[in-house]
């Protein structure tokens, strides 16, 4: 649609006074009809910023689901209402008869790491974990072949049962009923060990699990002065009671050194590893953003220049700046939501896709759902974004005079936006400075990373300045198409700015991904294998 048959079509005057900013209404009739003539590069503003919502509301999705499933698994998770881990001492008699007491079950756990023996000599090291009978609180174990778990560990023919991961069975060769020397004690294999209720809270580090009972733990004579062992108690009480026995049992035992954790905290190194993993993700999504931001500046420009003449013609016409401006806006920002939009659907499905994952994909599963304040949150760095980077150029071609219009490309006018514009951009800056830092989970580091990017953006514009400058001062080639490609660099209207942000940024943001990953296989393939010993003894 031109200007002229815009002038011309009932509704839509163009002539009289000419407030900056002009009705809403008739801003958005002209929008709405120029965009029937298609949308150019205003595509690029909507690939690129579906691409940088889509990676920071998929982070921002995806921890939300497993926070929920920690929240709503983490009683299983932790095995009961409050876990008191006494390290490499025992816990007192004192400690089971106050939670007893306050009306809580308990359960005790000993874990170590040992050597299980198969009769035909061959042996492999283990995680062992000794329960007593009340063992699980929360959850259920099972066992193959399926069993009670108390009656696979009792004592059966003068052998206490054991129960394995079947990894050791399939590396033993073993087979339920077969016999295997844990310490002094022969054990019976009373089968494989699938499913362990609180495993995400008592991990398998050094070897796979064995599961026996405290009373089979006693004959095997490991427990000696110097043994590397490490005592747990949980317990279990009623809803009521389960909110605040946590925080009275570290007020009644506040000096004795053990570390009390409560279903919030079942699974500390996985949070602290969603933790870190989301901050890393998100600093990339917003990187992503930015170079989107730059994608967002020459969408802009490039459909400027295609809808050039008609807005010149409208302000021939006698239409103002403001009116030109909330247009160009409008349209803008139209395909700046469905772009927005786009990035919010990627993002609101992952947790839908991670829930169908099979088990042991993730530490924790995710709970399937619809996460609203990550999308929010996304929403509102897409949206600071495509105004950030939209606004200058707008602005700018919104107060050029009509006349002017025509020859900007060859002859750019040397003309800023309006003071208002100019004040709103600063404004919607620091806004999106202000919310990456405030919702970053280390702010430090989302500080610096903020004076890092503005950084960045200042330190390539004055490359792209100084390539002008040596372009306009270099000695004229004969060559014909080497003397226009240097034409080029400084000439008025040039890109060079734009393309040197763009090109240098995403360059510098592929940089960085590759250095910091050469630095962690450097430190893992050349340090430490130097440190490293060839061997080392557990638990001699």
């Amino acid at each position: 649609m031109t200007a002229s048959v815009a002038a011309k079509e009932p509704g839509i005057e163009l002539a009289g006074p000419a407030p900056y900013w002009p009705t809403f209404g008739l801003a958005f009739r002209l929008a709405r009809r120029d965009l029937r003539g298609g949308v150019g590069g205003l595509i690029t503003v909507l690939l690129c910023l579906a691409l940088g919502v889509g990676v920071i509301a998929a982070v921002g999705s995806l921890r939300a689901a497993v926070d929920a499933g920690l929240a709503a698994d983490g009683r299983r998770i932790l095995g009961g209402d409050v876990d008191v881990d006494g390290g490499n001492t025992p816990l007192p008699d004192e400690l089971r008869g106050w939670l007893r007491q306050h009306g809580a079950t308990t359960s005790d756990i000993v874990m170590m790491r040992s050597l299980l023996v198969a009769p035909s000599g061959e042996r492999t090291l283990i995680e062992l974990k000794a329960v007593d009978a009340a063992w699980p609180l929360v959850g259920s174990a099972e066992a193959t072949p399926p069993q009670p778990i108390a009656a696979a560990l009792a004592d059966r023919d003068g052998h206490f049962g054991l129960l394995a991961d079947p990894l050791i069975l399939d590396r033993l060769g073993l087979k339920p009923g077969d016999l295997a020397r844990l310490g002094s004690a022969t054990l019976r294999v009373a089968g494989a060990l699938t499913t362990e209720p609180d495993r995400v809270a008592t991990p398998s580090i050094f070897g796979p699990r064995v599961l026996i009972s405290q009373s089979a733990l006693g004959e095997t004579g490991l427990i000696a002065p110097g043994t590397m062992a490490q005592y747990k108690l949980r317990a279990i009480a009623s809803p009521l009671a389960a909110t605040v026995l946590p925080a009275e049992l570290r007020a009644a035992f506040d000096n004795r050194g053990w570390r009390i954790r409560d279903p919030s905290q079942a699974a500390p190194q996985v949070s602290r590893f969603l933790d870190q993993t989301s901050l890393f993700l998100t600093l990339v999504g917003l990187t992503s953003l930015l170079v989107g931001g730059i994608g967002v500046a020459n969408g802009v420009g490039a459909w400027l220049d295609a809808r050039g003449r008609t807005i010149a013609t409208l302000r021939c016409l006698g239409a103002s700046s403001g009116l030109v401006l909330t247009m160009c806006l409008i349209q803008v920002m139209s395909l700046a939501a469905v772009g927005i939009a786009l990035g919010l659907a990627f993002g609101a499905s992952v947790p839908l896709v991670c829930a169908w994952l099979p088990d042991g994909w993730l530490p924790i599963p995710a709970v399937a759902g619809l996460y609203p304040e990550p999308l929010l949150l996304a929403g509102c760095f897409g949206l600071l974004t495509a105004l950030c980077f939209a606004l200058w150029p707008l602005g700018r071609a919104a107060r050029i005079p009509g006349a002017a219009l025509f020859r900007d490309l060859i002859l750019p006018e040397r003309i800023r936006p309006h003071a208002a514009v100019i004040a709103a951009n600063v404004l919607i800056a620091a806004a999106l400075v202000f919310v990456t830092i405030a919702t970053a989970a280390d702010r430090r580091f989302a500080l610096y990373f903020c004076i890092g990017a503005l950084a960045t953006l200042g330190l390539f514009r004055l490359a792209a300045v100084a390539v002008m400058r040596v372009a306009r001062l270099a000695p004229t080639s004969r060559t014909p198409w080497i003397r226009l490609g240097v034409a080029n660099l400084h000439r008025p209207g040039a890109a060079t700015p734009l393309l040197m942000l763009s090109v240098g940024l995403g360059l510098a943001t592929l940089a960085t991904v590759a250095l910091i990953q050469y630095n962690i296989r450097t430190q893992i393939l050349e340090q430490m294998p130097t440190a490293a010993p060839s061997f080392f003894f557990v638990d001699i």
